[in-house]
């Protein structure tokens, strides 16, 4: 039986965020898909990810029509980057 004392984390893991910039779809899940990936990627495959998605959102700002969450969504993408970089 998997537990808390079980599951296996990464050293690297940080703190979880609840803010959720475009909606509510990720936080009416019990886990959020980012903390899956953090327990399942290397730190290097989960900054890539990160960084992928910062990319990607500042590509497509202006694009759509809620220009501002597209900026936010790149921005929340930083944040996550400068903490798991910072917690290493």
């Amino acid at each position: 039986m998997i537990n808390e004392e079980t599951t296996v984390k990464p050293l690297w893991k940080v703190k979880e965020s609840s803010k959720q910039v475009g909606g509510e779809h990720y936080k009416n899940m019990a886990v959020q898909p980012w903390e899956v990936m953090e327990s399942i990627m290397t730190k290097e495959e989960f900054l890539g990810f990160l960084k992928g998605n910062i990319i990607k959102y500042t590509m497509r700002d202006g694009k759509k029509e809620n220009t501002h969450e597209d900026a936010e969504k790149a921005k929340h993408y930083m944040a996550k980057l400068a903490e798991v970089q910072k917690n290493v």
